[in-house]
């Protein structure tokens, strides 16, 4: 069956066009999402929303011509709907740390000041290596492949060192309920490690 036939199959509810619509085009137009997000699977859950609207609106179609430019449409729109979607929620979140981050400063200095000791203190316990690959990633700003060059050691020993920075500095403030708005703020400031 050609593309046209398969949808007015799909339109009088057959589902076996619609898998074999599915099984046509499921693949390349993952591929073809993927060029958008970066990420297959978050390009698979995209083309699987897609095909779900393509199932639940399959009397509203009014194809004519090209079933394919009309799934690409679909899919990217899906996308532009999921992309509005995450940056709307990550906005909000966004804020409402900031928002509570600014609350907790101002309501107490002096608590930011022994957070920041604290950091400091548990940063001054790392292995020297550890402590050396934390301060050029987050006080210099190099990324985890700049630092292996720079001191001529694999990317995976950076990214493991990191690890064990990060799970010592959460062990820290384990009991600590701001200490993520906390550190959030500071990791843009991180120079009080020096």
């Amino acid at each position: 069956m050609d593309d046209l036939q398969l949808i007015a199959a799909i339109q009088n509810n057959d589902k076996a066009s619609f898998k074999a619509l599915f099984n046509r085009y499921y693949k390349p137009l993952v591929g073809y999402m993927t060029t958008f997000t970066h990420d297959k699977d978050l390009s698979e859950d995209i083309i699987q929303q897609t095909f779900i609207i393509i199932w639940t609106k399959r009397q509203k179609f009014n194809i004519t011509k090209s079933p394919k430019s009309y799934l690409y449409s679909v899919a990217y729109n899906t996308y532009i709907d999921h992309f509005r979607k995450m940056k709307s929620q990550q906005t909000f979140f966004d804020d409402l740390r900031e928002e509570a981050l600014r609350n907790t400063i101002v309501e107490d200095k002096e608590l930011l000041e022994t957070r920041l000791s604290k950091l400091k203190s548990i940063v001054d316990t790392l292995p020297p290596r550890c402590k050396e690959i934390l301060e050029l990633n987050k006080i210099n700003g190099l990324k985890y492949r700049e630092i292996a060059t720079k001191l001529k050691i694999s990317q995976k020993t950076v990214e493991a060192q990191m690890r064990i920075a990060y799970k010592k500095i959460r062990q820290g403030f384990e009991k600590d309920n701001m200490f993520f708005f906390f550190i959030r703020r500071i990791q843009r400031k991180l120079k009080f490690v020096k």
